[in-house]
């Protein structure tokens, strides 16, 4: 049994091929660039989020001292 082997000019579909592969690569690393910048706002967000609850636990005791010192004003006409 004879096997024949037949080469076809694919020039067209390879540099169609190169292309495709290419832009699979460009895809690719602009993924893997966009997951680690998501990872990176995600701690931002995280540390953010953090100082707002702080910011508003020192703004919740500063009221309270206040209402306490305005409080132990005397009151006026006394």
């Amino acid at each position: 049994m004879t096997t024949l082997i037949f080469f076809i000019d694919n020039g067209p579909m390879d540099a169609d091929l190169k292309s495709l592969e290419e832009r699979v690569a460009k895809l690719v690393t602009l993924c893997t660039q966009l997951r680690e910048d998501n990872g990176q706002l995600r701690q931002e967000l995280t540390k953010l989020h953090q100082e707002s609850q702080s910011l508003k636990l020192n703004m919740t005791q500063a009221s309270v001292q206040l209402e306490r010192l305005l409080s132990a004003l005397p009151q006026e006409g006394q």
